[in-house]
């Protein structure tokens, strides 16, 4: 039995869920997008949409305006369902709760013969724990249901030409799923379509970003090693680069986003005794923002009452996603601990809940301290000559 591929219904419609809701809509299936949020809801009929990146509201229009999308916060009947739900850490574990709601809200729209794929990031069993147990015990035949994951590998700002280029991992409950997914994505992305399974695949994923956070983590800690002998870590860093078979990563304020501040706590969590590179990796990441933020404390005692400019909010350049950022953390931290008065400039962001943005001369001008906590394309227009008056704490190398 082989599934019909005409129709999508896309559950979640963040960071993932909508560019891929909208790519599959324009590659002329028919999509349903689904998100608890009316007020998403509502943007995305509209022909908006509700976070940056870039080209995505030219896409998510074109989507819309084709009659193949329509969003809804409740799903519909399909032939193919993607869960793109959040999977975020409580604590150090992983909170499953949106995945088993997503679970339960397609429960009644599967169909014999459909195809349910769950592209969240997830500790390994997940697919089969959660979403086969979740529709068998919702009444369905596991033999007649194809599930598999097909975890996601995109860089934000990126998202939508990676959606299609890069490779992807499919892994299936059995193999009759993994052929399944696999003919799926072969349908729209152009980069290899690798099988496995559904085991495989989520740890592949918890793999690459715990071996990007492990390569940050030595960045990191070069870092703190060259501030505390008073060599310049950016120089090291270059030189070393020289050697043919040395490649160490830029270091920063430590390490945010769903993904590398996220993942490898799955691994953590599912095999404490034999993680240890991986915990102590996110030990040293989760520790450099105290660290700057100490930086920052010495700095200001210089001062009767400092002024302290903080660019950037974000988890990395140029996207307007706050997802475990260590620069908020850090610029909260300042607030706090009253170290002096704050002034935030964030390009991507037309406000803050409770930080006030202001443009990034005035920042400059009025700032006694420029702290540099992300490398946004205005920010590397900063010259050093703009800066000769202040003390600057460049956490991204980008004012030599």
């Amino acid at each position: 039995m082989k599934p019909e591929l005409g129709s999508v219904c896309v559950v979640g419609l963040g960071y993932i869920g909508l560019p891929t809701a909208s790519l599959l809509a324009t590659k002329g299936f028919s999509v349903t997008g689904v998100d608890v949020s009316e007020n998403v809801v509502r943007t995305i009929n509209g022909g908006g949409i509700h976070l940056v990146e870039p080209d995505l509201d030219v896409l998510v229009k074109s989507a819309v305006n084709s009659g193949n999308l329509v969003v809804n916060t409740v799903p519909a009947e399909a032939d193919v369902f993607i869960i793109a739900v959040p999977t975020p850490l409580r604590g150090k574990a992983p909170d499953l709760s949106y995945i088993e709601s997503a679970v339960q809200e397609i429960v009644p729209y599967v169909r014999p013969g459909n195809l349910v794929i769950l592209e969240s990031t997830s500790p390994v069993g997940t697919t089969e724990d959660i979403v086969a147990k979740g529709l068998r015990e919702g009444g369905h035949d596991p033999d007649s249901i194809f599930v598999a994951h097909c975890p996601e590998r995109v860089l934000p700002g990126q998202i939508l030409v990676e959606l299609i280029e890069n490779d992807r991992i499919v892994g299936g409950i059995n193999d009759e799923s993994t052929a399944a997914a696999a003919a799926f994505y072969e349908k729209f992305v152009s980069g290899k379509v690798l099988g496995t399974t559904a085991r495989t695949a989520e740890l592949v994923k918890l793999a690459e970003n715990s071996y990007r956070d492990v390569n940050i983590a030595f960045a990191n800690e070069i870092s703190m090693i060259c501030e505390k002998d008073e060599v310049n870590t950016w120089e090291v860093i270059e030189l070393a680069n020289k050697h043919p078979r040395v490649n160490i990563l830029n270091p920063g304020p430590g390490v945010g986003g769903h993904c590398i501040a996220v993942d490898p706590w799955f691994i953590i969590h599912r095999q404490p005794e034999l993680a240890r590179l991986i915990r102590t990796a996110r030990e040293v990441n989760d520790a450099k923002p105290a660290w700057v933020i100490d930086r920052v404390r010495q700095c200001a005692a210089k001062f009767k009452h400092a002024v302290i400019g903080c660019l950037g909010l974000s988890f990395k350049a140029d996207v307007d996603d706050l997802r475990e950022s260590p620069a908020v953390d850090i610029v909260r931290q300042i607030g706090e601990d009253r170290l002096g008065d704050i002034l935030v400039c964030e390009p991507n962001l037309r406000s803050h809940p409770t930080l006030p943005l202001r443009p990034l001369e005035e920042v400059i001008a009025r700032s006694d301290i420029v702290l540099i906590l992300v490398d946004h394309r205005p920010f590397r227009r900063i010259t050093a000559a703009s800066l000769k008056e202040k003390i600057v704490i460049d956490t991204r190398g980008i004012v030599r």
